[in-house]
């Protein structure tokens, strides 16, 4: 374990300014995996950071990923995450500051902390198929060899994920921080979206948070993560599919369509959150920016500003339906880096499978198997509920 007086001097580990006074300093972990501080504008933090001083196991291999010929899907076979952490007590927290008592993934205090996964779906080998990738590594060589036809189909899997600390907090979530913490896991979303970007190999990137054990968390720390997939996701070759049909502006017409109607939950001068026409969850929110966005990379300071205090009233009423905390999946959909960047905008997709304080809906055979959506709630209703949750929350609490 590292002692207390271990540190790394500032200018050993460089400061750069993001938007909003967001500090960045970037270090490794004792196994080689990058680090990255994030510190709030009016941090109490020094300059300083601890060294990770732990005795490490090797980083696995990267996992493989399987097409299935039925769909055309990619499924990545990551059998080192059967090791990662489950609820683990407050003491042994793994995404806690590091103690004497607790050898923790991050060695500093901090305000927000990035670094990649220690057990991840893709990765950590990132390349591409040239005289330059380690050996053992079959990457895909573009989009088109994902989509070539043909059984049993292989590739590396080729990516990254990464974990985005909210807060050294053992719990809470997104919804739980300041409108200044906010804003710094903002300007993370958007540094790590252009990092990972640039890339090789990477197609697209996806930051999220999962939150409650209903949703499948099995860490209570404040947290979500940033996935760069080797390929398009299903979902959003799906929705790209729809701008084709539809035409080109279609997140434009979908904006003042739901701004006309019942279904507005919360609006802003940059953003709009609303209940979609055809929802498919009991609880089911996109918020989405007016001006066309690609990604977080694309955001104005303006747009990333707004979107801090707007989004945590936003999940404050999420909260507010019930007594008790709601499970959710906060889903931040972003334009491939390659493909369909001048159409395909940055949103928010938020779903819960709670339709009452304690009931849950549970895919069965007609979603689970055939895709085929029943919902619980009439949109209208839920977004009624909402917008009165969401109009209780006070505005000097955020």
């Amino acid at each position: 374990m590292p002692q207390d007086d271990t540190v790394v001097s500032a200018q050993d580990l460089p400061a750069e300014t993001l938007g909003a006074g967001v500090v960045k300093r970037t270090t490794r972990l004792a196994d080689g995996r990058e680090l990255i501080y994030f510190d709030d504008p009016d941090t109490a933090l020094g300059p300083d950071r601890a060294v990770d001083a732990r005795d490490l196991a090797p980083r696995p291999e990267t996992a493989t990923m399987r097409r299935d010929v039925l769909t055309g899907d990619w499924v990545s076979v990551a059998a080192a995450r059967q090791n990662r952490a489950f609820l683990p007590p407050a003491h042994l927290d793994p995404l806690a500051p590091q103690t004497p008592t607790n050898p923790s993934e991050i060695p500093s205090l901090y305000d927000v902390a990035v670094f990649e996964n220690k057990s991840p779906s893709f990765g950590p080998a990132l390349a591409i198929a040239t005289g330059d990738a380690p050996s053992g590594i079959d990457a895909p060589r573009d989009l088109d060899d994902l989509t070539a036809p043909g059984l049993g189909r292989t590739r590396t899997s080729v990516g990254r994920c990464e974990v985005v600390c909210f807060s050294p907090e053992h719990s809470g979530s997104f919804g739980s921080l300041s409108a200044t913490r906010a804003r710094t896991v903002i300007e993370a979303w958007a540094d790590r979206t252009a990092a990972l970007s640039a890339l090789p190999g990477i197609e697209q990137v996806f930051p999220f948070e999962n939150r409650g054990e209903a949703i499948g968390v099995t860490l209570p720390h404040p947290h979500g993560q940033i996935y760069a997939y080797p390929y398009i996701t299903p979902r959003t070759t799906s929705l790209l599919a729809s701008i084709d049909r539809e035409g080109p502006d279609l997140f434009s017409r979908i904006l003042e369509f739901e701004r006309a109607g019942e279904r507005v939950i919360l609006e802003g001068e940059h953003w709009t959150a609303f209940v979609p026409f055809a929802a498919r969850w009991p609880i089911e929110i996109h918020l989405v920016p007016h001006r066309h966005v690609a990604d977080f990379a694309e955001a104005t300071d303006a747009e990333r500003d707004e979107l801090a205090p707007l989004y945590l009233r936003l999940l404050r009423g999420v909260d507010a339906l019930y007594d008790s905390p709601t499970p959710y999946i906060a889903a931040w959909h972003q334009a491939p880096v390659h493909r369909g960047r001048d159409t395909a905008r940055l949103h928010l997709q938020l779903t819960s499978p709670r339709r009452a304080v304690d009931k849950l809906k549970f895919l069965a055979g007609s979603e689970a198997a055939m895709g085929a959506w029943i919902g619980d709630v009439p949109p209208e209703t839920a977004a009624a509920k909402l917008r009165d949750a969401v109009a209780s929350i006070p505005e000097e609490t955020l």
